[in-house]
């Protein structure tokens, strides 16, 4: 079967790259894709270019879509997609408003009993200002729509507070995402992310994982889209995951379902433990980045199968096996970012990586028959290994073959979680 995946980054090329072990598949078309997807044909089609994904799925035989990024998902690519008759492993429009809105997430939350941090909402910044100047510190300031990861601000102070909602609110730098705002309270505890598969009426976890957001070693400095994961995360116990299921997993599958929008595709669970128990931080309404670099490399289970069964509703007919064993991943990233940075550079990558080592191209293009950068975050190398403290000690080693003029990378993926007991 010839199938199409939207999207461009490493999230995309880590299923390209499990989806093309199935042997039900045949050619994969990348939409838009990157110039280091060698496992794909690659589409100049824009992966928010609705219009032009339906009339080339009619004219290539196209048998199944999995539609990975967010901005395609809330703008109803699955809709589109189905409506020709074309299934796809993805949420409707409807149901991908779970990351879509931070409101409607937290009310949603709220309405049915869903562990989360309380919150306000603001449609005026002036409203909000004055709730700013007598709520308790720190608070956490969410843009209500999508801003590429970025529309989440922790202010330690009012002055830190007011200038956030300036940002958001006034200069619109997330754009229309800022309209709203979610101000809630501040969290404290170990960070979980929580892939799962679902289909409407099972829920199926995948491995929990780490992410490490931050540009510097020790959590320093500006927030990135993530600098490195590993999986599982150590401090989602048996007994914790055992409460996510009970009080988060299936009431958010329920409270879609009772809403009128059933949610099929993989929903991101973003959690907080905290003394209280697991609290949600965030939804989101796809695979995490780079969590998918880390989690996909232990499915055992034939990805296709999962997403043709999500798709059918079928997911209890799959039995979903992951590898019992560790990975990690090491983001490389062009000199400045997530700020300023150059892009065009030349890359040096090794044919046979070290300790078979993944390599899942994030940012690149390829010029004059060269892969250069062309992105912040160009590239992940993922390690599997029998333990963490390995799969992190062969990731760095594997990462050190990659060459490219201005290459940055964090030296301390996996520390917290080595540090946990």
């Amino acid at each position: 079967m010839n199938i199409i995946v939207i999207g461009s980054g490493g999230r995309e090329h880590a299923i390209i790259k499990k989806l093309a072990q199935s042997e039900a598949v045949d050619t994969i078309y990348a939409l838009p894709g990157n110039g280091g997807m060698t496992e794909a044909e690659c589409v100049d089609v824009g992966a928010k270019d609705i219009p032009a994904i339906v009339e080339f799925a009619k004219t290539h035989d196209i048998g199944f879509a999995v539609v990975a990024p967010d901005d395609p998902l809330v703008l109803g690519c699955v809709d589109a997609l189905e409506e020709i008759g074309i299934p796809c492993f993805g949420p409707s429009a409807a149901a991908a408003q779970i990351e879509g809105s931070k409101v409607f997430s937290k009310n949603l939350m709220k309405k049915y009993g869903i562990p989360t941090a309380a919150y306000e909402v603001f449609e005026s910044a002036d409203d909000a200002r004055e709730y700013i100047k007598t709520c308790d510190l720190p608070i956490v300031i969410k843009a209500d729509g999508l801003a590429l990861g970025k529309g989440v601000l922790i202010c330690m102070t009012r002055e830190e507070a007011e200038d956030g909602l300036r940002e958001i609110m006034e200069d619109k730098v997330f754009g229309a995402s800022g309209n709203r705002v979610v101000i809630e309270e501040f969290l404290e505890g170990p960070e979980v992310s929580v892939l799962s598969f679902t289909d409407g009426k099972v829920v199926v976890p995948m491995v929990s994982s780490m992410d490490h957001k931050r540009i510097g070693d020790n959590d320093t400095g500006l927030n990135t889209g993530g600098m490195g994961t590993v999986a599982p995360n150590p401090y989602y116990t048996a007994d914790v995951a055992a409460e996510c299921m009970e009080t988060i997993f299936l009431p958010t599958i329920n409270a879609m379902n009772a809403e009128g929008r059933t949610f099929k595709g993989c929903l991101y669970f973003g959690l907080m433990i905290t003394k209280n128990g697991p609290k949600v931080i965030e939804y989101n309404c796809r695979f995490g980045d780079p969590e998918t670099q880390v989690v996909l490399p232990l499915l055992e289970t034939d990805l296709f199968e999962i997403m043709q069964a999500v798709a059918a509703g079928e997911l209890e007919k799959v039995d979903v096996k992951f590898k019992d064993a560790h990975a990690c991943c090491v983001i490389l990233a062009s000199n400045g970012y997530p700020k300023k940075y150059a892009t065009g550079f030349p890359m040096t990558l090794p044919e046979q990586p070290k300790h078979n080592a993944e390599i899942y191209i994030a940012g690149a293009k390829v010029k004059d028959g060269v892969l250069v950068t062309g992105g912040g975050r160009v590239l992940g190398v993922t390690a599997v290994a029998d333990t963490l403290e390995t799969a992190v000690k062969y990731a760095y080693e594997a990462a050190a073959d990659v060459k490219f003029e201005g290459a940055y990378m964090r030296h301390d993926i996996g520390q917290r979680a080595l540090q946990c007991k």
